[in-house]
């Protein structure tokens, strides 16, 4: 090696003027750019003849209704969640395009997360504030995000009501304000907690602090999105016009008695192959009830989330998936499909990225979920996949998405599915002890 030799780490005058020098004998390289400027990305490298394998014909298809519509909040996970039960509702009673309340669950999930927020605060109090984890704490106390399970155990927990008894409120449909809000109040409670416990206050004191902060959380969500009944009539008309009334209702009894549902009959199967397959990961930064039911990912090959997936539709129940919505998709045509974007060709650039690698570099995340409603299946393999939004009815075919199957391999990471419809593999895989992930972690 010659030491005499330093590396220029800048742009010089002489790169740029090669690098230009390169661009200008590429052929066609000025109609694609402006082709580019004129229509953006993602019209200028659609690919048309795709189109033609993405039609609106399911061979195995559940009845559905009207989509829900969860506007600018980030709560799809729980309008998921809803969606399964509203479903079997809307069928066993038949009451077409029933809704659940969403606001109702929301406000008790901005609850749950201030109370974990403090008591993640008093745990780590003793770590400096440069600590990751105090950091990733402190960085959004509270969201309207959230996993399965955190609707699972808010749902047993404090039950359902129909969503003419807690409709939806501005703050519920745009929440990026209420959001600031709360994260203003939790951080600055959450530095006196700090202050207080390394000050030697009591146990029952630290307690007393908290329900104090709670209360005025508490407040601030009665002021965002109402308060939650504690009972409630149910009256209704079925599809028959039939005239119902049920009296006095809490939300635990509405959902015992409407609905036959148990959650712990349910497992979340996982693709994210950047993690061991054959493995239960646990998620307990993002378990905010405490003696709720527990996030745990059944990390396995994407074929046993689809065989899965499949057999539940067969079996007529439709099913929650996380994904990634953003890529390869089209909101407006209702398109979630790779091979309808070509951006690399566009380009001449490669730009694929195995799945695993995806999750390990934060290309990819679990930003999503929605509900499959309906699979094509050609000589009994999946060509396609019917997906159940909640983005309202203007956005795909009546708020209706076509998932191609490359697809669901590229960014399905997650579905619920029932487990008498899991393989050997995966029962026993559900037995392990699970290993728990960091609160920054890609499945996180």
């Amino acid at each position: 090696m010659n030491e005499g030799i330093i590396m220029e780490k800048d742009i010089l005058p002489t790169d740029l003027a090669q690098l230009k020098k390169k661009f200008a004998a590429q052929k066609q390289a000025q109609i694609l750019a402006r082709t580019v400027q004129k229509n953006g990305v993602a019209a200028a490298s659609e690919n048309y003849a795709a189109r033609q394998n993405l039609n609106q014909v399911f061979s195995v298809e559940v009845k559905t209704g009207k989509v829900t519509n969860q506007k600018k909040s980030g709560r799809c996970w729980l309008f998921s969640t809803l969606n399964t039960l509203r479903h079997q509702f809307a069928e066993k009673y038949q009451v077409k395009d029933f809704q659940l309340s969403q606001n109702y669950n929301s406000f008790y999930d901005r609850l749950e997360k201030a109370n974990k927020f403090y008591e993640s605060v008093l745990e780590t109090a003793a770590l400096p504030l440069a600590d990751r984890r105090v950091m990733n704490l402190f960085d959004e106390p509270n969201s309207d995000g959230g996993q399965w399970s955190n609707a699972a155990a808010l749902i047993n927990k404090y039950g359902v009501v129909p969503q003419a008894v807690m409709p939806e409120t501005y703050n519920s449909e745009n929440t990026a304000e209420i959001n600031d809000a709360l994260n203003l109040k939790l951080r600055k409670d959450g530095l006196a907690l700090r202050d207080a416990k390394e000050s030697g206050q009591s146990a029952e004191e630290l307690r007393q602090l908290k329900m104090e902060f709670l209360s005025v959380v508490y407040r601030m969500l009665v002021f965002a999105f109402g308060e939650p009944p504690t009972e409630f009539d149910f009256e209704y008309r079925d599809d028959q016009k039939e005239y119902h009334y049920d009296q006095k209702l809490t939300a635990q009894q509405f959902f015992q008695k409407y609905f036959t549902w148990d959650f712990d009959d349910y497992v979340c199967l996982t693709n994210a192959p950047d993690h061991q397959l054959g493995q239960v990961y646990g998620l307990p930064s993002e378990d905010y009830i405490f003696d709720g039911q527990k996030i745990a990912f059944v990390n396995t090959e994407i074929t046993a989330l689809k065989q899965a997936a499949i057999a539940q539709l067969k079996a007529g129940l439709t099913v929650w998936f996380g994904n990634d919505v953003l890529k390869a998709s089209d909101r407006q045509q209702g398109i979630l499909a790779p091979e309808f974007y070509q951006r690399g060709e566009l380009f001449g650039a490669d730009l694929d990225l195995s799945k695993a690698d995806r999750l390990r570099s934060r290309e990819a995340a679990v930003s999503h979920a929605m509900t499959l409603v309906g699979v094509d299946l050609v000589a009994g393999r999946p060509t396609k996949w019917k997906v159940e939004n909640s983005w309202g009815e203007k956005n795909g075919q009546q708020g209706y998405f076509i998932m191609s199957d490359r697809w669901f391999d590229d960014f399905v990471y997650e579905v619920i599915v029932k487990k008498e419809f899991l393989q050997s593999k995966e029962l026993a895989i559900l037995q392990q002890t699970p290993i728990n992930l960091a609160p920054w972690d890609s499945l996180a």
